[in-house]
């Protein structure tokens, strides 16, 4: 399982990096390992709001649908478009071309509530998915 030091991670697998008060989100390797071969994608638009703990899109695979959660509040500044043509390159690539959106933060505090990488990996460990 690949878990970037750089990066923070959510209970629901998903991962976001910061970069000032831009924060670009996406999915993590473990979870699009469990979901197997990504086949469809659901984003929101630039200029959307994403709440913190709220579903933001959809990603559906050959095994499951999941919505995906915002780590943070915010607005959606960009969208990875490339990806609804190409889902599959997040199984390929999920934390550098599969991206997801990247959010301009509302509040950079909330980035405190996320695990780190250690944190990550224990909490996969513990809950055995």
């Amino acid at each position: 399982m690949n878990v970037p030091e750089d990066l923070r991670y959510t209970k629901e697998h998903e991962w976001c990096r910061a970069d000032g008060k831009i924060v670009t989100i996406g999915i993590t390797d473990h979870a699009q390992e469990r979901l197997g071969d990504i086949v469809y994608l659901e984003l929101p638009k630039e200029g959307d709001e994403v709440k913190k703990d709220e579903a933001f899109g959809v990603v559906e695979s050959v095994k499951a649908v999941s919505d995906l959660f915002s780590p943070v509040d915010g607005k959606v500044i960009e969208v990875n478009d490339p990806l609804l043509d190409s889902p599959a390159t997040v199984n390929d690539d999920p934390y550098e071309e599969g991206w997801m959106v990247k959010v301009q933060i509302v509040d950079p505090s909330q980035l405190q509530d996320l695990m780190n990488a250690e944190e990550y990996q224990e909490y996969v460990a513990e809950s055995g998915e």
